[in-house]
């Protein structure tokens, strides 16, 4: 659960570190002293503008915020791991402070837990079938030459002949502690009937957990039945489940065993044993690799007895197309299915199967499902093998699912990525423009001092930045076209000076006062021309390293 948990842990755009320009390594000497400069920099009262008073009001309540956390040992530990989102858990002021970042950690992971228990009530798992079977032999069989043609007319007749119905819900109880309702309907030829089932599961250990299920229905009566599930090692474990139902025509007592093993780290071998009124005796192989799914089965049982081998091909493609294919043979004759699966949207999947077999005939298996929601639709075509019904059930969906992927899908999922790419340019537009007004009111707020700064270099030939750019530069003569993205930061980078000293940590000078970022997800770079001693220097940077001027190698060749 936690593992879930840290991908919620996205980091705050803007960094303490950054803005207050200290490295993470810190001390509480260097975060005094940087903001206390800062402090001087934005204090409220050194404005009376009212308007200039309100933009450092607020610089001045971001750099507090960044070194009340840094300071502090315990929210610095937490923000270090978890960032901002972090010091937002409810629970941190009443725990003991810890000292070291494991132990920050287990704290953290402690709150999360109880915060997911507070979510167990409002959580439900629902999933549904709705099954809807076809019979249109009508279409095929009417060709046979002892076919007996009903009179009224000339068109085939084709007729839904049944239809199952089945949903489920979960309802958390406690932690450890799961409910689960669920109930179907099914209806065959003006047959129904239909069922309710209630579950019970609890996690016993991080090996295993147990259930017990009631179920009553109008045909075969309650029905009580246990499961068990356990690890026996990492590589094995073990399910049993035994059950009771009543009919009319007595107590059908039932049980099955079943034992599986990692082969390998892609391979899984099953044993099954099943006692009741279908007994029988399964094995099976089952090898799922990231290209592929393979099971080969065998099972010796009454009234069935079969042999079956499947295969499936993954495409590693956007859509995650799979092609498959399968053979069973026993008792009951012999089927050959094949087909096709595909992604049309984001929670949404698309099957189609063609299932041929004696004496089955031929059916075109339709499988749609959306989330958690799956929608079946068999259409029994013949109780024959005609070459032309396999043909039409091959290549008609095929043809359909072309037209409609041509004039729906695609239109549909384009317009659905332009809304969100427009959604995601808005959404970046307004939060450059805010960061770019912040950086704005940062220099006005800074002319001052940065008067200041400078006549005291100048007095001393100390150092002068005389100019800085930062974001995008293009310097490809192939790329050229390209436009930059910069903006001017002369008055930030001035106000930095100490000492005729600049000091730039490896953290983005994203985050610095007086800084934003012009080019989102780019590249970026800073450059300086400055003065030192009379003397020119000119450094490029890049965004993430750290930088100490003056330096000598920045000079400017006299003849250059």
């Amino acid at each position: 659960m936690a593992a879930s948990l840290d991908d919620e842990l996205e980091l705050d755009n803007q960094d303490y570190y950054s803005l207050l320009n200290v490295r993470k390594e810190a001390t509480q000497d260097e975060l005094k002293a940087s903001y206390r400069r800062l402090c001087m920099l934005y204090h409220p009262d050194k404005h009376r503008d009212p308007e200039l008073k309100s933009q450092a009001e607020q610089l001045f309540n971001q750099v507090h915020q960044a070194y009340e956390v840094l300071s502090d040992p315990q929210s610095r530990a937490i923000y270090d791991i978890f960032g901002k989102k972090g010091l937002e858990v409810e629970g941190w002021e009443i725990v003991e402070r810890k000292r070291t970042p494991v132990e920050i950690r287990e704290e953290y992971e402690r709150l999360q837990r109880e915060r997911e228990e507070r979510r167990l009530q409002q959580r439900t798992n629902p999933k549904g079938t709705i099954s809807v079977g076809v019979d249109a032999t009508d279409l095929f069989d009417r060709y046979d030459e002892d076919f007996e043609e009903m009179p009224g007319g000339g068109f085939p007749h084709i007729e839904i002949n049944r239809m199952h119905i089945s949903q489920s819900i979960e309802a958390p109880l406690t932690n450890s502690d799961t409910a689960m309702l669920s109930g179907s309907l099914s209806t065959h030829n003006g047959n129904g009937g239909g069922n309710i089932n209630m579950t019970v599961r609890r996690v016993t250990s991080a090996k295993g957990w147990g259930e017990l299920e009631f179920g009553a229905g109008d045909i075969l009566g309650p029905l009580f039945g246990m499961k068990v599930f356990r690890n026996l090692t990492p590589r094995c474990f073990l399910t049993a489940q035994c059950g009771m139902q009543f009919s009319p025509r007595g107590v059908r007592p039932s049980c099955s065993l079943m034992t599986a093993r990692h082969l390998d780290q892609n391979t899984m071998g099953y044993l099954q044993w099943r006692w009741g009124p279908h007994s029988s005796m399964t094995t099976s192989v089952v090898r799922d690799t990231k290209t592929s799914h393979f099971t080969l089965a065998l099972q010796l049982g009454v009234p069935h007895s079969y042999l079956m081998m499947s295969y499936q091909y993954k495409f590693q493609d956007e859509d995650q197309t799979k092609v498959k294919g399968s053979i069973k043979t026993g008792w009951f004759g012999t089927v050959v299915e094949y087909g096709a699966e595909r992604k049309i949207s984001r929670h949404s999947v698309l099957a189609a199967t063609v299932s041929v077999g004696v004496p089955q005939g031929v059916t075109l298996k339709i499988r749609l499902a959306r989330a958690n929601q799956t929608y079946l639709f068999p259409v029994h075509l013949t109780d024959q093998l005609l070459p032309s019904a396999v043909f039409y059930a091959t290549v008609g969906p095929l043809l359909v699912y072309m037209a409609i992927h041509r004039l729906v899908i695609i239109p549909y999922t384009c317009s659905q990525k332009q809304q969100n790419l427009e959604l995601q340019r808005k959404s970046s537009e307004v939060d450059m423009v805010k960061k770019k007004q912040e950086a704005e009111s940062a220099v006005l707020l800074m002319q001052e001092s940065v008067r200041r700064i400078i006549e005291g270099e100048e007095s001393k030939m100390g150092l002068i930045i005389l100019n800085a750019w930062y974001g995008k530069f293009v310097t490809d003569n192939s790329v050229r076209q390209e436009r930059a993205q910069v903006i001017d930061v002369t008055v930030p980078l001035q106000c930095l000076v100490k000492d005729s000293k600049l000091i730039l940590t490896e953290a983005s000078k994203a985050g610095l006062p007086g800084f934003y970022d012009p080019c989102v997800g780019e590249d970026k770079s800073l450059k300086l021309l400055y003065q030192f001693r009379g003397v020119m220097h000119q450094v490029l940077s890049a965004d993430t390293e750290a930088l100490r001027i003056p330096k000598q190698s920045h000079r400017i060749d006299a003849e250059a």
